[in-house]
């Protein structure tokens, strides 16, 4: 809050400049903030498949997850994500902020809920758009992959007129305009991360339509078939299959030549961007100003989850509906047997022509191949700001009414009951050719509207008080207020059962009211002090005070010293404590009834329930605190000879009271399972064949699970920053170099007096979403400008770390890929030892611009130069459905590949 004319501030920010958004290639905002050392575990990036948020992009500095950092749009709080991360983390997505709106970002690696309050336990990312321009710019680039897929183009505009000083006004507006084509997984099959057969590798082949051990050689093929689970032999006796159509038989089927590709399974999502910013500028009377700014951000995304729509195979346990009341109603829709007799219908123009009652697999012709969102989110925000001095003061007063909108339309999705009485009734034809409202009637689509708002109110004033010692004596106070609403029903053909149980819904609202206030003194030469404390109030749970204090102490220009104590916290969100509930899937058990000895060979197992992943049901908890943190930050600045400056920050940070899902955080945890009634399941018999027979309990439908306010976690590291500018000699021109880089020395998460050591793991996966938590990250930029010729070539590090998450007792190397991430390429198997480590990943970037002439730049970009590819990631959940093996959020760059952009620029 107050005003200073050292960069270099007591606690450590990190600033970039719209030159240096230019200077990186990217061609969006989300692009560049992932590649922060800073950013860690937990973080959300676009091509995160599983997300439940997915489309969106959200900071996760010094890896506490998106709810732990705070970002701001021009100082202020805006409308969190209409979903939330995990349906549960409050963050605010930056995929859609244009890249020419923006004047600069700041980076505030440290606690501040002091000034900022809730949220910024970990930092606060400020994002500060354009405050005026003059003339008119036009840009335009385009780009593509090498290996296909992914071709973007973008276009914007802005214009303004009026100068702040001599007219006492501007006037202008930016828009721009942005399309990123999809890239599908068939589009990198021929790569290992995105193979699904793993036989090579010491595993299982989960090429769709292979039968193997690990389906009991069951599965849905290229074409439909009928089967016999009643025959003698099983899977194994050609009599017992009948196949729809001439493109497979058993032979083939058997032998893996029935296959299907996946076209469908997304990469990177299809992204399109329309952006608005308009602002207006005016100085009024005095030395006091005006601004009045209007945005409307709008992203549309085509996202799947891989998971195609199939006839049902055998008894069918019905979906599990959850109510915007609350009410949980499981298996709604069961049916018992989804058979169909000898020689009775199968559909439009077929028969059973099997001696037994047969099952019916395949896929279902003509729907949607794939479940999927297309997500049109929308972020508006009208916001005003006063400033100027009164009465010795120098006053900031601001106002801004915010929305972010996420309207979604489903596909891909099976009515099972329709599907199975339109087979019954001979009205559905399994090889195609049916009417729209027919498939409409067997997979419908259906939509919702999720709606997120914040109005806020913002008052500061700060002014020198008096001589204290060698330096003034400067007070800043403030007052806040905000009230946020969330409303996200859930989709109405989930909430009632008639779909697959992925209803979620959030209802609830929240007021905070805040008085803080900020002194900054010297009271010895070159020693700096300031205190800070804020006092906030939430209508959902009630108070909370956190206070901080910071030195700085500069002996010399060469030299300085800066330390930070901070007090933090962040409030239970209305997913955490309002009326708001979800299912969500974690990693896979065994059934301790239907498989109790893990082997799915076993006489007795249900080999489909071995290894399987049980669905849960999210509830809130009303009794909830808010989670508390302590942070300190010690650290030096370097300026040893001109051009050359550096800094290096130790940091702790301490969250308490961490709320979270009981299911996946606490390992002492047991769920209480709820079972439906016992039905037809295949069995291990005695002779090593499986058999329908009437299973003993009924299968698993979900598990509860609340949050809880449980145990901590402790985090400490350094954050270092070198930059260095050089003249050449002549007229050689100008170097500029860049690093900053971060190292955790310590991740430690305790729940119920354990504690797990979680630096350099993949954990923690039940907070952070299996993103990895790796100890090294680094940003490395090097410039050279010389006349109208500007080269940039930068690389981004990520090091190794393990496939391991002991938080969620997976310790085991042997089988991390199911224990951690629930994934099935080794089940069944020892997991080979190399795939227990992910190794380190670089990605260099090159940028090169040439003024053409004193109004045309010509720009040219290579993303991912050497073509580097992800290392394989076996313990990630980011893209179980697609069945990629790599880490969308931490090695995103190397699944997209080389990437080439043309673009140029105008102004005029």
């Amino acid at each position: 809050m107050i005003s200073r004319t050292d960069t270099e501030t007591a606690t450590p920010v990190q600033v970039v400049t719209a030159q240096d958004i230019q200077r990186s290639g990217k061609t969006s905002i989300a692009e560049l903030l992932s590649d922060l050392a800073s950013n860690g575990a937990g973080t959300l990036g676009t091509g995160f498949s599983g997300a439940f948020a997915n489309g969106a992009s959200g900071i996760s500095l010094r890896g506490l997850t998106v709810g732990a950092t705070l970002v701001l749009l021009d100082g202020h709080r805006v409308a969190p994500y209409a979903l939330g991360d995990d349906s549960q983390r409050s963050f605010v997505d930056v995929s859609n902020i244009p890249l020419d709106a923006i004047e600069s970002i700041e980076i505030l690696k440290a606690g501040a809920s002091s000034l900022y309050g809730s949220d910024a336990v970990a930092g606060v990312v400020n994002i500060k758009l354009k405050k005026s321009f003059q003339g008119t710019r036009f840009a335009a680039e385009g780009g593509k992959t090498q290996h296909g897929g992914g071709a973007t183009q973008r276009a914007s505009l802005s214009t303004g007129f009026g100068d702040l000083d001599t007219d006492g006004y501007n006037i202008f507006a930016t828009a721009e305009w942005r399309h990123q084509g999809a890239i599908k997984v068939a589009d990198r099959a021929n790569n290992d991360w995105a193979n699904r057969d793993w036989r090579g590798r010491g595993g299982n082949d989960l090429t769709l339509g292979v039968p193997t051990a690990l389906n009991s050689f069951l599965t849905q093929a290229s074409s439909p078939f009928l089967y016999n689970p009643s025959g003698a032999g099983g899977a194994s006796n050609a009599a017992n299959f009948a196949f729809l159509d001439s493109n497979c038989n058993f032979a083939k089927y058997r032998a893996g030549q029935c296959a299907v590709t996946d076209n469908s399974s997304f990469i990177q999502p299809q992204v399109d961007n329309i952006n608005v910013l308009v602002g207006v500028t005016k100085k009024l009377g005095g030395d006091w100003e005006l601004g009045l700014k209007g945005s409307y951000f709008k992203r549309d995304s085509s996202n799947n989850r891989g998971v195609p729509p199939v006839f049902s195979t055998a008894s069918f346990t019905g979906n599990n509906a959850l109510s915007p009341d609350g009410t949980l109603r499981p298996a709604v829709g069961a049916i018992s047997a989804t058979t169909f007799a000898p020689g009775a219908a199968v559909g439009a123009g077929l028969t059973n022509t099997l001696p037994g009652t047969a099952r019916l697999y395949g896929y279902i012709p003509g729907a949607a191949p794939a479940q999927t969102s297309d997500n049109t989110a929308t972020a508006t925000r009208f916001a005003v700001d006063l400033s100027g001095t009164a009465y010795g003061w120098d006053v900031r007063a601001a106002g801004g009414v915010t929305e972010s909108k996420v309207a979604i339309d489903y596909s891909g999705y099976v009515d099972r009951n329709a599907l199975y009485n339109a087979l019954k009734a001979g009205t559905f034809n399994v090889l195609g050719g049916n009417t729209p409202q027919q498939l409409a009637a067997v997979s419908p689509t259906f939509s919702n509207t999720n709606d997120s708002k914040l109005n806020y109110l913002d008052a500061t004033a700060s002014r020198e008080m008096m001589q204290l010692g060698a330096g003034p004596l400067v007070l800043a106070a403030g007052l806040h207020y905000h009230k946020r609403e969330w409303n996200a029903p859930p989709s109405p053909l989930t909430a009632n059962g008639q779909v697959a149980s992925t209803s979620a819904f959030v209802f609830g609202s929240e007021t905070n009211t805040a008085v803080f206030a900020e002194l900054q003194a010297t009271p010895i030469k070159n020693v700096e002090l300031g205190v800070a404390g804020r006092y906030d109030h939430f209508d959902t749970y009630g108070n909370s005070f956190t206070p901080s204090a910071n030195i700085k102490w500069t002996p010399t220009k060469q030299f300085a010293m800066r330390g930070n104590f901070a007090r933090g916290f962040r409030a239970p969100n209305p997913a955490e404590s309002g009326s708001a509930g979800s299912f969500f899937q974690y990693h896979a058990i065994n059934d301790p009834v239907l498989c109790p000895t893990s082997d799915k060979t076993a006489v007795g197992s249900v080999p489909v329930f071995c290894a399987f992943t049980p669905a849960f049901v999210q509830q809130t908890s009303k009794n909830l605190s808010p989670e508390k943190s302590k942070s300190f930050d010690l650290g030096i600045v370097l300026a040893p000879v001109p051009g050359l400056g550096a800094t290096l920050d130790y940091y702790k940070i301490t969250l308490n009271n961490q709320i979270v899902s009981a299911a996946t955080s606490d390992p002492s945890y047991v769920p209480a399972f709820v079972r439906g009634a016992p039905v037809q399941m295949d069995t291990v018999q005695a002779d090593g064949t499986t058999k329908s027979v009437l299973s003993p309990v009924g299968p698993i439908l979900y598990g509860t699970s609340g949050y809880i306010n449980a145990g901590e976690t402790t985090t400490s590291g350094i954050e270092a920053a070198i930059n260095y500018r050089f003249r050449l000699p002549g007229e050689l021109g100008t170097l500029r170099a860049d690093l900053s880089a971060a190292h955790t020395f310590d991740y430690t998460q305790t729940v119920n007096g354990i504690s797990y050591q979680l630096a350099g793991t993949q954990g923690p996966s039940g907070v952070g979403g299996a993103t990895g938590n790796p100890k090294d990250r680094a940003q490395f930029s090097l410039n050279w400008s010389r006349g109208p010729l500007d080269i940039t070539t930068s690389m981004n590090y990520t090091s190794s770390f393990s496939t391991l998450d002991p938080s969620v007792d997976s310790n085991d190397c042997a089988k991390t890929g199911v224990s951690t991430g629930g994934r099935n390429y080794f089940a069944g198997f020892v997991q080979p030892s190399q795939y227990c480590h992910v190794p380190s990943f670089t990605v260099t970037n090159l940028n090169v611009q040439y003024k053409l002439s004193p109004n045309l730049i010509l720009k040219g970009t290579i993303l991912n130069v050497f073509d580097k590819a992800p290392p394989i990631d076996v313990g990630t959940y980011g893209n179980a459905g697609v069945q990629t093996s790599y880490n969308a959020s931490m090695h995103q760059a190397g699944a997209v590949g080389r990437f080439f952009s043309l673009g140029l620029a105008y102004t005029f």
